[in-house]
């Protein structure tokens, strides 16, 4: 799912094109992969023991597939909170099936060997794309948070995620995390507070005349937190950039 998912290749630009692999500054024919997420160091211990156990017939598009489900499953169990709150329960099975999916996919080509950088790169992002758009507007027009804070959400994910692609260009380097917060990590996030919603509701409150709940304190804090550190990482790259190419006089 989202930029930022682990086991995401990267893609090398197009043979001749402006920063392909042999152009003068262009990225390593094989963009370097970066991870600071809290949940990497298991992720990277469980998902390469899964991978291994599947059945031979199962394929990394499979799981793709898998993830692409549970993103939609999510977004429905929160539409469908408007008629009860059980089917949060939907939404919590959908957020399992899309780490298993989103999660294995990559993993699972690199432990058999059957790589498709460019293809899963597409893929991959692609997916990601959907799936975060899915899951904000499903929020959105559940009960438990404002339409406005859900698309929030999705445009700084996305405009992280085209940072993420124009990095992998310029500096051949994958670097998918922003922080300690990663793609798994928002996923526990949101099954506990659909846990939380379910046993005490969603704990609304008004702030001058609107209706909020801890849903929306949560999700605006992460669109603002995203718009933090896209510009934290947008400074840093053009100083990074400014060394690299001087200004000519």
């Amino acid at each position: 799912m989202t930029a930022g998912t682990p086991g995401s290749p990267a893609a090398p630009a197009a043979p001749g094109a402006a920063g392909a692999p042999g152009a003068p500054g262009g990225p390593k024919p094989d963009a370097e992969r970066r991870s600071t997420f809290l949940t990497t160091r298991f992720e990277r211990w469980a998902l390469p023991r899964i991978a291994a156990a599947l059945p031979r017939a199962i394929v990394p598009d499979h799981l793709t597939a898998l993830g692409i489900l549970g993103s939609t499953l999510i977004a429905l169990g929160y539409i469908l909170t408007t008629r009860h709150e059980g089917w949060l329960w939907l939404a919590n099975a959908g957020l399992v099936l899309n780490w298993l999916g989103d999660s294995l996919d990559g993993t699972l080509a690199r432990v058999r060997k059957i790589e498709r950088p460019r293809y899963g790169f597409y893929l991959d992002h692609l997916t990601d794309a959907y799936s975060t758009t899915a899951i904000g507007i499903g929020l959105g027009f559940s009960p438990y948070m404002l339409l406005s804070v859900g698309l929030a959400i999705v445009v700084a994910y996305l405009v992280l995620s085209i940072n993420v692609y124009l990095e992998t260009h310029v500096f051949g380097v994958f670097r998918y995390g922003y922080g300690v917060a990663g793609p798994t990590e928002a996923r526990l996030v949101l099954f506990g507070l659909n846990v939380m919603a379910l046993l005490t509701g969603p704990l609304p409150f008004r702030i001058g005349g609107i209706g909020l709940t801890a849903f929306d304190i949560l999700g605006a804090a992460a669109a603002l937190g995203m718009g933090a550190m896209l510009s934290r990482r947008v400074i840093r790259n053009l100083r990074e950039l400014s060394r690299m190419e001087p200004t000519r006089r």
